[in-house]
């Protein structure tokens, strides 16, 4: 664990707290962590929205339902 913090720049306190999945601890240092055990790359997964079916589906229930095309003033359906 002492290595883990090191090489993270982190104290073992934070690193407990990353452990246990304290949402109070800064996203830059779960980066850290992330750097020193070798799996940095895995957190650009985290943000891929294609891995997010949850988040998809509410985005797309906010959608609207019709979408109304405002013309410009003067403009005429026969141009």
């Amino acid at each position: 664990m002492a290595v883990v913090a090191d090489r993270a720049f982190t104290s073992r306190s934070t690193l407990q707290r990353v452990e246990a999945g304290d949402n109070n601890v800064s996203i830059g240092i779960y980066a850290g962590v992330l750097q020193a055990l070798g799996l940095l790359e895995g957190l650009s997964q985290v943000a891929d929205i294609r891995n997010d079916s949850v988040g998809q589906a509410l985005a797309s229930a906010d959608l609207p339902k019709h979408v109304h095309l405002r013309r410009p003033a003067g403009s005429s359906r026969d141009d």
